[in-house]
Formats: C-alpha cells, structure tokens, sequence
C-alpha cells in the first residue's frame, strides 16, 4: 500500500515538474513560431494551455509513473542502510550525533542570515553553511560524546528526582570489573557476600578481550577465557547484584587498562582489579581501585611471632636445610631446618612475619619436641 502512494506521489510531483518546464520553455518557443499559433483556442482554452497540459503534465507524470518503482526501491535501500547503521551504533552516539547536528543547525541558520543581503551568493550561503556545520556538529558531537554525558551526569537533582533512599542511591555506585578480576573469579564470591554494594559496569572491550581470550588456540588460556566468561554469567542470573553493559568505547585508545582508567573518570567509578600495575596507574590518576589481592590478604588471620601452628611441609626451601609449608590460604611457611621433615606433619614456632604487596609470609622453626 506504501508503494502505492509513493507512486502516485512521485508521479504528481513529476507532472507538476512537467508543467512548470513547460511554462519556462513556450516563452522561447514564442519567438520561433507565430503568436498567432499560441493565441488559438478551443471554448476559451488556449494553445499554450493544451501544449502545457499535454507536453508538460502528461509527459511529465508518465516519466515519473514509470521511474518511480526503481526510485522507491533506491529509497528503501537507503533506508535499510540508515536503519542498519543506526542498530550498530550506541544510544550514547545516536543522541549525541542528534544534538550535534540540532546544534550545528541553529548556529548556520544565525549565521546564514546575515549573508541573505549578499547579491548572487547570498541565498545560497545558508543551505552550504548548514551542510557544513551540520557535519561539524554531528562529528565533534560523537568523538565528545564521554565528555559530553559525563558533564549531564554531573549536574545535580533536584526535586522528585533526588534519591532519598540509600538502597536506590548504591546503585549509581559504579564498580568497574577488569578482565583480571573476572577470570580471577573471586569476586562472584565477594559480591554473593555482600561486601561490594551498587552496580558493576563490564565494559564491552573487557567484554571483547574475554570473547578474544576464549577464542585462543592456547588450552590454558581458553580455560581462562571460558571461566571469566561463566563467572559473568554467574553474577548475572545468580547474584542479587545490578549489572550494566557499557557500550563505549575509546577508539583513540588502544590500551584495555588506559580504557578502565578513562571509563572510571567519566564515571566517577571504581575499578575492581587484580593487576598490580593497572592499580598503580589508576590511583596516580586519581581513580579509586579495589584489589582482591589486598582485600584477601587483609582478611587472613593475624599470626604473630612467638605462636605455634601444626602444618605439613611439602618441600624443601630456597636456602640449605628449609622446608615448605602452605596454610589453607595459600600463605608460605618457610619452616628453617623443616627439610627433613618433608612429607611430615609437624608443630613449628612463628619466629617472623613478612607482610609484602604480593601476600604474607610466615617464617618458623620446628617446635622443640
């Protein structure tokens, strides 16, 4: 039915077209043929009538009756195209191309008006101006847009929209998860505990580096990619935790850690990390980081010189005579002289405790007996 109507439209339009050609060209035929010729008339209706109607709108409508099913097809491809582009871009890029180019417009429109005097040029300043800035608006709208939310989100509410309750104020606070963290899979736990509230962002190049990770040849580390990807399933469908996907991307970026910090600023998130070195890089940018390796460490228990503890030596140490024990934390016992008790359970004596930013060590010897 839409076909249809295209049709009759293209075509009316195309006679009309017709007839205003034919208009602008009898005055030139004029001084070729007689007047007399064009002053004839049948009941009142003159030749220049009956040559208008019959070369102008008839032939006219009939080019365009006939050229309108290959244009209504041009212009459903070109809106499948639009419509295909428009799926693959992010909202955040839709709108912000939108203002971009609202905004573009009206400052053509100011400036195109005060070339309208100009002779010749004049009236065509404006439709090149709007062009211009148009393109302008929706590009610099689109590299910007970060910045550009980011400054919205910042301002204030007022009124109804201002949180009142804390439950509903905790989810704007945003906990970025980097892919260390997710393949790590403590932080399921941590989150299925209650110890980290708000909402946990998964940034699509994260997203995109576990996709990549899971893809490799590499056993070990499709392992990995596949367990990150399961964790997150996890968190989803199990965990009573708000999970957003964010789709932006910093395409002037090429490092995934460099993103995170950029995603936290916009943000004013934190970023849940196992990385030593994006924890570092964060903090000097000011970006707040929660690590599951400080937070792990600072939740076993204190042990402190002088204490006894039984533990069962693995193996033998780095200097002569030392022996290897593992707490159910994973903290090392280096047990001097131990080595001859490997494969034994055995009672040591804390002698020292070394607290570093890789974990704990714990250093003992055997209990006299």
């Amino acid at each position: 039915m839409l076909d249809k109507v295209l049709r009759f439209v293209i075509t009316a339009l195309a006679a009309i077209g017709g007839l205003v050609m034919t208009d602008r060209v009898i005055p030139y035929l004029a001084t070729l043929l007689s007047e007399d010729f064009f002053n004839i008339g049948i009941f009142g209706i003159t030749m220049t009538t009956i040559m208008s109607f019959i070369f102008g709108g008839l032939v006219g409508g009939a080019i365009g009756f006939f050229i309108a099913p290959f244009l209504i097809r041009q212009l459903w491809q070109f809106t499948y195209w639009v419509e295909a582009k428009l799926n693959k871009m992010p909202v955040y890029d839709v709108l912000a191309g939108a203002l971009g180019l609202a905004v573009g417009l009206i400052i053509s429109n100011l400036l195109g008006s005060a070339f309208l005097p100009i002779p010749l040029v004049g009236k065509y300043v404006p439709g090149v101006l709007s062009i211009i800035l148009g393109y302008l608006g929706i590009n610099v709208a689109i590299r910007k847009r970060d910045e550009l939310f980011s400054l919205f989100s910042s301002f204030p509410k007022l009124g109804k929209d201002k949180q009142k309750d804390g439950k509903a104020s905790n989810i704007h606070q945003y906990k970025i998860l980097d892919t260390s963290v997710i393949i790590d899979g403590r932080i399921a736990d941590i989150c299925k505990s209650g110890f980290i509230e708000g909402t946990l962002v998964i940034p699509v190049f994260v997203l995109e580096e576990l996709q990549h990770i899971a893809d490799s040849s590499d056993l070990l580390k499709r392992n990995r990619g596949r367990r990150g990807l399961d964790i997150l399933n996890r968190i989803q469908k199990e965990l009573n935790m708000y999970v957003q996907i964010d789709n932006r991307d910093f395409d002037d970026i090429s490092e995934v850690d460099s993103k995170l910090v950029k995603l936290g600023q916009l943000l004013k998130a934190k970023v849940v990390t196992n990385d030593y070195n994006l924890n570092k890089v964060a903090e000097l940018q000011g970006v707040p980081v929660l690590n599951i390796n400080e937070l792990s460490n600072a939740v076993k228990p204190v042990v402190l010189p002088g204490e006894e503890m039984v533990v069962h030596v693995v193996k033998d140490g780095k200097e002569l005579g030392q022996g290897v024990a593992y707490l159910d934390d994973g903290t090392m016992i280096v047990v001097d002289g131990g080595r001859r008790h490997i494969g034994e359970t055995i009672g040591v004596l804390v002698t020292s405790v070394l607290q570093t930013a890789a974990g704990r060590m714990i250093f003992a010897k055997p209990k006299a007996m």
